[in-house]
C-alpha cells in the first residue's frame, strides 16, 4: 500500500511538472512570476532603509586639493593597474591592511574599485611612503621599484595645476550627493591652497576637512603643480578611518 502511494503521489507530481514542459508560453510565465517575486523579495526592503551604507567615524569628502589629485588619478588611467578594494581574505589583508569598508568609496564619483591589479592595491597608501618616494615613484617607477612596469609621469611635477573649475567640482559632487556645503564650495580655492602651502593657516581647512594634511607635497614651494594634488591624494587613501575599531579577525577568511 505504501509502494502505490508514493507511485501515486510521484504520478500526479510528474503530471504536474509535465504541463509546464508541454506548454512552453506557461513555463515562460512561471519562470517570469517566480524572478520577479524574488526581486521584489530584494529590492523592496532598500526603499525602507536611508541608506544601505554604515556610516564610518571619519570618513570625509575629499579636500578640494585631494579631489583635483583624484581626478588627475582617473584621467591618467591609474584604476586601469591599480584597485582600491582590499577583500576579507587572509593573504589581501597581511599584505595590504584592513579589508576595505563599503563607507570609504560612499563619496567617490565613481569609485575606484579597479578591476585588475596590475600593481598592488592602493586602498591603503596613504602615508605609507614619504612624499619624496612617491616623486621619485611617479618621475621614474623603477629608481625605487626596480621590477616595476609603471611609465613615468615626471611631466606632472612640471605641470602648473589648473584650480579655476575646482568650485565647479565640488558643486557637480554636491549634486551627486556628496555633502559639500555652500561654504566648502564658496572657499574651494582657498582651501586648495592651504593645504599645498605649510605657512598658510589651515584652521578653517581643519574645520571643514578633519585630519587633512597640509604641506608641500611636491618638493617645490614656488609652484603649486599636478604632483601636489595627486600626491596630496594618495597620502590621504586609507587615512581617514581608525580600524582599530573595526580589527574583526572572524571576518577574515
Amino acid at each position: 500500500m505504501a509502494d502505490a502511494a508514493a507511485t501515486k503521489k510521484s504520478t500526479s507530481i510528474w503530471a504536474r511538472h509535465a504541463f509546464f514542459e508541454r506548454n512552453s508560453i506557461w513555463l515562460l510565465i512561471g519562470i517570469l512570476l517566480v524572478v520577479a517575486i524574488g526581486g521584489l523579495v530584494e529590492i523592496v526592503p532598500l526603499f525602507y532603509l536611508k541608506s544601505t551604507i554604515e556610516k564610518v567615524s571619519g570618513v570625509r569628502p575629499w579636500t578640494p586639493l585631494e579631489l583635483a589629485g583624484r581626478n588627475i588619478y582617473v584621467r591618467e588611467g591609474c584604476y586601469n593597474c591599480h584597485s582600491q578594494m582590499i577583500r576579507p581574505l587572509r593573504d589581501e589583508v597581511e599584505r595590504y591592511g584592513h579589508y576595505s569598508l563599503a563607507a570609504e568609496s560612499m563619496y567617490d564619483r565613481p569609485f575606484q574599485w579597479g578591476s585588475k591589479r596590475t600593481g598592488p592595491d592602493l586602498a591603503r597608501v596613504g602615508n605609507k611612503y614619504s612624499d619624496e618616494w612617491q616623486r621619485q615613484h611617479l618621475a621614474d617607477p623603477r629608481s625605487v621599484v626596480p621590477g616595476s612596469i609603471m611609465p613615468g609621469y615626471p611631466f606632472l611635477a612640471q605641470t602648473r595645476l589648473k584650480t579655476g573649475e575646482i568650485a565647479a567640482d565640488l558643486k557637480v559632487n554636491a549634486v551627486l550627493g556628496v555633502p559639500y556645503s555652500e561654504e566648502m564650495i564658496a572657499d574651494a580655492l582657498a582651501d586648495l591652497h592651504a593645504q599645498a602651502d605649510p605657512n598658510a593657516d589651515a584652521a578653517a581647512l581643519q574645520k571643514r576637512y578633519p585630519g587633512a594634511q597640509q604641506r608641500d607635497f611636491d618638493g617645490n614651494p614656488k609652484e603649486l603643480t599636478e604632483a601636489d594634488a595627486l600626491i596630496a591624494y594618495l597620502q590621504a587613501l586609507g587615512t581617514m578611518v581608525d580600524f582599530k575599531l573595526y580589527d574583526d579577525k572572524a571576518n577574515i577568511r
